[in-house]
């Protein structure tokens, strides 16, 4: 069963106090408690969640962020998909795509791309990365709270799941001129936004808790 329970109220800053967590949609900032395994913690003052009790999301979250590596390796390696256009076949990648919009004076178009597909989604995976692979050796990474923020700043622009969402759409639509074959980066992409969206339910504000049972 899911614990629900309000935190008590702190007048302090929370950068640099893991035991301290500020409500992400009214600011108000609570003493943090510790729950039973499933429970969450709800903002007295506008009922949204605090945290959840996380720590088996906290344990899968390194080879999730590895599995997430490797299938965005191969999605932007491998073709994404092949079409036979009267005996005429061509493939592209994700990087094909942004070259063609880029050849074609889209520039802004090949940017926004590039970011939200590329970037944005590979720099998260690395800060975790980063992140983990030094709280895993017991040490504290340095840089963490300006990385746990650029994290949070950055998560609403990765949108690989609508860029796979546009490439069925194409396909579907394209379907009745040509002969559509999916690639084995499509497949890539279509498990890399499942395991984004597991990594995606991980707060990375959880992790100072466990930052905190680090040695300084």
């Amino acid at each position: 069963m899911t614990n629900h329970i309000a935190a008590s109220d702190a007048s302090v800053s929370v950068a640099g106090f893991p035991h301290l967590i500020a409500c992400k949609y009214c600011d108000a900032v609570y003493q943090r408690a510790d729950l039973a395994e499933g429970g969450r913690a709800l903002c007295s003052r506008c009922g949204g969640v605090l945290y959840r009790e996380s720590a088996r999301a906290y344990y899968r979250l390194l080879p999730l962020a590895m599995t997430a590596l490797i299938l965005f390796s191969i999605s932007n390696i491998c073709p994404v998909v092949e079409i036979d256009l009267m005996g005429i076949r061509t493939q592209t990648t994700l990087w094909g795509a942004v070259a063609a919009l880029y050849a074609d004076h889209m520039a802004l178009v090949a940017v926004l791309v590039c970011a939200t597909t590329i970037l944005f989604p590979l720099a998260e995976m690395l800060m975790i990365l980063y992140l983990l692979a030094l709280m895993r050796r017991k040490r504290v990474p340095p840089g963490f709270e300006r990385i746990v923020r650029i994290i949070q700043l950055g998560r609403p622009w990765g949108m690989i799941e609508i860029y796979l969402l546009g490439v069925v759409v194409t396909l579907a639509k394209l379907s009745s001129m040509a002969e559509i074959m999916p690639g084995v980066g499509l497949w890539s992409f279509g498990l890399l936004v499942v395991v984004l969206a597991a990594m995606l339910s991980f707060d990375p504000r959880d992790l100072r808790q466990y930052l905190a049972k680090a040695p300084q």
